[in-house]
């Protein structure tokens, strides 16, 4: 009787996007931090997406945004990556750049660690 090999299990070191920003607003509230999410991605029916965009929603809007002003900027605006292999679309380099030449802080942040260390420099500005 010949022996079953199990197939190796393949184990994801990094984060998928979504794990990283749960991890990123369970620590803004847990630090009082005021935040909303933008939801713009996500797999939507034709009609759903149609009446998304007549409703106002854009593609390349930013995550999250902390509507806290500082002597420098009006908010703060963050598009995050998973650490591994997220990258930028150009709908989303642009946004970045219209946001800042609106007075607004707007980073890409790769991961976690990255996004909370951007937040602590954007409050302490």
């Amino acid at each position: 009787m010949a022996l079953l090999k199990k197939k190796p299990r393949i184990v994801n070191l990094h984060p998928t996007e979504d794990q990283e920003q749960t991890l990123l607003v369970t620590w803004l509230e847990k630090n009082r931090i005021l935040h909303y999410a933008i939801p713009n991605g996500g797999k939507r029916s034709f009609t759903e997406g149609c009446k998304l965009k007549r409703t106002g929603v854009k593609a390349g809007v930013p995550d999250l945004c902390l509507p806290v002003p500082t002597k420098c900027h009006h908010g703060l605006y963050i598009e995050l990556k998973r650490v591994s292999g997220g990258i930028l679309s150009p709908a989303q380099r642009d946004w970045l750049v219209k946001l800042r030449n609106q007075g607004y802080a707007a980073e890409c942040c790769l991961g976690f660690e990255h996004a909370k260390q951007v937040v602590i420099e954007y409050l302490n500005m």
